[in-house]
């Protein structure tokens, strides 16, 4: 059967992920599938939202992952690969900067995104009717810097958008009354206040807790009940026993809190029971992207330094 290979890379303001997928091209259309994933965790938000730039040590840092990344490319023989930055690096006053460097220095080009394209990229590419059968879906995507939600009724997708309120920005205090009264109106606006939505919810804390708490391999969602529960067990815990007890990466331990937090105040207001943990991200909808333009005749290929 033939195969595609294609890499994505997700810069996000808590870890740099490189993954690769192969695309399967069959009669009934293509299927992806992941082949494997590589995590750096270079917290780029520790320094844009508390400082407004990204340190030097942090660029030398991620010139080194960006070459390593280049060679792995190299190695697996891909085909094209897309690079995308998002919260961390849109806030940074240098993020342009940063951006010329990884390239002068690795031949990788890195596209800074932004929000309602980084909620595109994640949401619309991902197909939910294969995973739930409910018509009305809110995709909500939580990461670092930011939180994307898009709305979907049927095959519609009615309203999209990203909220500057992250994992890291609540670790550092850089999240404000209006950053959540944003979210709280956006939901108002949508008459999603105590609708009983059910809920796709993505990103790596979100992940670990349904790893966490469901009660079958083959279970395809979480409660509302179950994340409130693990987050009232994770909560009395110190930062070493959530890594020893829950085998958490440290880079893990501290955001996984105020990632729950953030779901569990979007389902106080919408009433939400399910929560469907596909675990698929940006890096995945990047790889959809990459399939559409190979197939429209689109290529950005490696360097060859």
């Amino acid at each position: 059967m033939k195969y595609l290979r294609f890499a994505s890379i997700d810069i996000g303001s808590n870890a740099i992920r490189l993954l690769f997928s192969n695309v399967f091209e069959t009669a009934e259309g293509p299927v992806f599938r992941k082949a494997s994933l590589i995590r750096v965790p270079l917290r780029l938000g520790a320094d844009s939202f508390t400082n407004n730039v990204i340190s030097p040590e942090n660029i030398n840092r991620l010139i080194d992952t960006m070459l390593s990344f280049k060679y792995l490319m190299r190695a697996h023989d891909i085909i094209n690969y897309k690079a995308y930055a998002t919260s961390a690096m849109r806030d940074a006053q240098n993020g342009q900067e940063v951006v010329n460097k990884v390239l002068s220095a690795s031949g990788i080009n890195i596209e800074i995104i932004s929000g309602d394209k980084e909620a595109e990229e994640i949401a619309s590419r991902f197909l939910w009717h294969d995973l739930v059968t409910e018509d009305q879906i809110l995709y909500i995507d939580v990461g670092g810097g930011s939180t994307e939600l898009t709305y979907f009724n049927g095959d519609e997708k009615v309203d999209q958008h990203s909220f500057n309120i992250g994992t890291i920005r609540m670790l550092h205090n850089t999240i404000t009354k209006d950053d959540w009264q944003e979210l709280y109106d956006w939901l108002i606006k949508n008459e999603l206040n105590h609708s009983k939505i059910s809920i796709i919810g993505s990103g790596g804390n979100i992940n670990k807790i349904f790893k966490m708490k469901r009660r079958k391999v083959n279970d395809l969602h979480l409660t509302s009940r179950g994340l409130k529960e693990a987050y009232d067990e994770i909560v009395q815990l110190s930062y070493e026993d959530r890594i020893v007890k829950y085998f958490l990466n440290p880079d893990r331990a501290d955001v996984i809190l105020p990632a729950s937090e953030i779901f569990l105040s979007i389902i106080k207001i919408t009433g939400t029971k399910k929560i469907y943990v596909p675990k698929v991200g940006l890096s995945d909808g990047i790889v959809r992207s990459l399939y559409r333009d190979y197939k429209e005749g689109i290529a950005q290929p490696l360097s060859s330094n």
